[in-house]
């Protein structure tokens, strides 16, 4: 059986093949013929069969075709890539601060904005798609919207008769941004005649953006000297109410103190001392009693450190001013930091400065006396700590805050306090300031 079904799979290949090769139609009936329609019927199925698997093939090349470009050409969904409008001028914010709306991941979402000046601003957002690096300009406005702070707003003061008036010489104000805002007042003055003249102030800045006040000058024959009634207080009940346990007591001095007996000083209870160095007002003079206060505090045991009265509205007087400290100080050396004394806040718009540059002034003059091997600190009142120096000029080193009350509110922190100018200690003939250091 085996080889009998052998031969016939063998003929009905052959016929097939015969089948295949021949040409024209066979007519009859015969055993022959009727072979020759079922092989004819065989191959038609063959050939459907075919062409149904030629089809699938197609079918499945199609298929993969469109499989492989799925994967590489990028998604259907558009790329949402969204900043915000505007940015306020010297605002630290980075890309992914600016970015309101994404749906992609930000390659370089720390990189700052630029924000060094006002008007219109691009930055260039890279970010991954697909595995494939791209980029995208997008374009924001950087805006001034903050008012001029006014740092003394006069006091309502007194004019001598006859001076040719300017109200600059009564108050003081600064911009964030603009280093010369302009003041004007409404209302009209007579230097020349005696009387009260009410008048309202307004600072305009750059950006128009205006801060207004109202102000009365008087005009007199003579200016009144106001009576000195402040308290003075002894260093010895002052040290009862502030000194104990994580805390010091001690004064600073300057030339204005006069000759004095720092023994005297240390036997009252003073455990340091503040002695001012030198100033500048364009030009740098020493302390006339600098040298004398340096040899008889560090004779008298008193820890002690030098503060520096400065002007500076430019680089190069800091770094000049920096440099002088360090080659006076010599051997004198101190033991705490040394204190940087800046305080013409009543007239500040003649220095031609703005908030930033002059904070940017103390981080150079911060960084140069690092650069000596010295540390700073910051003097100034609250006032001017809330509305002149920012949070990076507090930060960078120790806060010396000036506050005459009991207890002051000052919400930021601080190394010392000057809590009086009104001190009066063995010593010392004549006022003093009395400060408390916090360990």
């Amino acid at each position: 059986m085996k080889k009998n079904i052998g031969i016939l799979i063998f003929t009905v290949l052959c016929l097939s093949a015969t089948s295949c090769g021949k040409t024209g139609s066979i007519s009859g009936k015969n055993p022959q013929n009727e072979s020759n329609i079922d092989t004819d019927a065989s191959d038609q199925s063959a050939s459907s069969s075919t062409s149904q698997d030629t089809a699938a093939a197609e079918t499945q090349t199609a298929t993969s075709q469109t499989e492989a470009a799925a994967k590489t050409e990028p998604p259907t969904e558009t790329v949402k890539l969204i900043g915000a409008e505007s940015a306020a001028v010297y605002e630290e914010i980075n890309i992914n601060g600016f970015l309101t709306e994404t749906n992609v991941i930000i390659l370089n979402g720390n990189e700052l904005l630029d924000t060094s000046d006002t008007g219109k601003k691009s930055v260039t957002v890279k970010y991954l798609l697909n595995g494939e690096e791209l980029e995208k300009k997008l374009e924001y406005t950087v805006e001034d919207t903050e008012a001029p702070v006014i740092l003394n707003a006069g006091w309502n003061p007194y004019h001598p008769i006859g001076k040719v008036f300017d109200l600059n010489d009564y108050v003081g104000f600064a911009d964030n941004y603009d280093s010369n805002p302009v003041l004007t007042y409404n209302g009209s003055i007579d230097p020349n005649t005696i009387g009260d003249y009410p008048l309202t102030a307004y600072v305009t800045d750059s950006s128009g953006n205006v801060t207004s006040w109202d102000i009365t000058i008087s005009v007199v024959n003579s200016v009144p000297i106001m009576p000195d009634d402040r308290e003075r207080v002894n260093f010895s009940d002052f040290s009862y109410i502030y000194g104990g346990d994580g805390v010091r007591v001690g004064i600073d001095v300057s030339t204005w103190q006069g000759e004095i007996d720092w023994n005297a000083v240390r036997d009252a209870g003073c455990q340091f001392a503040i002695i001012r160095m030198g100033y500048s007002y364009g030009d740098i003079v020493i302390d006339d009693r600098f040298y004398a206060n340096i040899e008889g505090a560090r004779a008298a045991g008193i820890e002690l450190s030098i503060y520096f009265y400065t002007t500076a509205n430019n680089e190069d007087e800091i770094c000049e001013q920096a440099e002088w400290i360090a080659e006076n100080l010599g051997e004198a050396n101190t033991d705490l930091p040394i204190g940087f004394d800046w305080e013409e806040f009543g007239s500040f718009q003649k220095y031609g400065m703005n908030i930033k540059q002059i904070n940017d002034l103390y981080a150079l003059f911060n960084e140069e006396m690092a650069g000596y091997g010295y540390e700073t600190m910051l003097y100034s009142s609250k006032n001017f700590l809330n509305n002149v120096w920012n949070e990076h000029s507090k930060s960078i080193s120790p806060v010396w805050l000036a506050h005459y009350v009991e207890d002051t509110d000052y919400e930021g922190s601080y190394y010392v306090w000057q809590q009086s100018s009104c001190g009066r200690i063995p010593g010392i003939y004549g006022d003093v300031d009395m400060n408390i250091m916090y360990e």
